[in-house]
């Protein structure tokens, strides 16, 4: 959007209002610009104007709520300048295009982290209130012997990447608990590496039987890196991020 199409609308400021309450509602504005019109919540003070402008622009989660034009923390700042005698220009940079919250937080997790992912990816984990959610998550070789008894299912787009020969958690348990979520879940997807153990994706790691002095492993088994596996996962990782 080319800002010289915002300030075409700032003509209307010079309009007198009509009856406006102290804190008025906003007026809808549309600004066109291409194929696509913008459409913008205009707040104004009492008066003729001309106004000094604030032209407020909205975070990932975008500008509307479900039943209302402009969500409570933008109609608060709104009224705040409105006392100070600004107006305030609130374009829908989203859905003027109808697209929905564009906020690109994803979730990440490494063997406890990549279980505890699992259980925060869960529907039950997650109250349709709170707006926005997480937009996608990878699991890098987690437990899932838990989650899969426990009929696991995300509520968003979740990775899982695990070695065959994984011998401190289960690589079958985990492809187990994906394939249980089809039909009833978001997308779910599994990548199982044959020749690759526990902790693959770390850099110079010589395989090698866990010890007491690998802090990070709590159960016994075999860690080490996977040159083809580690280049793939990070290819992965990029794409599904990228979604």
């Amino acid at each position: 959007m080319r800002l010289k199409s915002v300030f075409m609308c700032l003509a209307m400021l010079a309009v007198p209002a009509a009856d406006a309450a102290p804190l008025p509602a906003p007026h809808q504005v549309e600004i066109p610009e291409g194929n696509v019109t913008l459409h913008a919540q205009l707040y104004r003070p009492d008066g003729d104007g001309p106004f000094p402008t604030v032209i407020a622009l909205h975070g990932c989660g975008g500008l509307a709520g479900r039943s209302e034009p402009v969500l409570p923390r933008y109609r608060d700042w709104a009224e705040q300048l409105l006392t100070t005698g600004h107006a305030v220009l609130l374009p829908d940079s989203y859905g003027s295009r109808e697209l929905g919250p564009q906020c690109r937080i994803s979730l990440i997790g490494w063997g406890n982290g990549a279980a505890a992912l699992l259980w925060a990816v869960r529907p039950q984990m997650w109250s349709r209130n709170v707006e926005p959610d997480f937009r996608s998550a990878v699991a890098f070789y987690p437990d899932c012997r838990a989650s899969f008894g426990l009929g696991w299912s995300a509520r968003v787009p979740t990775l899982v990447l695990i070695g065959a020969r994984d011998d401190v958690t289960s690589s079958s348990a985990c492809h187990q608990m994906v394939d249980g979520a089809r039909g009833r879940s978001a997308l779910a997807r599994i990548v199982v590496y044959p020749e690759a153990y526990h902790d693959f994706d770390r850099p110079n790691l010589p395989l090698h039987a866990v010890a007491a002095s690998d802090a990070e492993i709590a159960e016994r088994g075999h860690i080490g890196t996977d040159t083809g596996a580690r280049k793939d996962a990070q290819k992965q990782v990029a794409e599904w991020l990228s979604r």
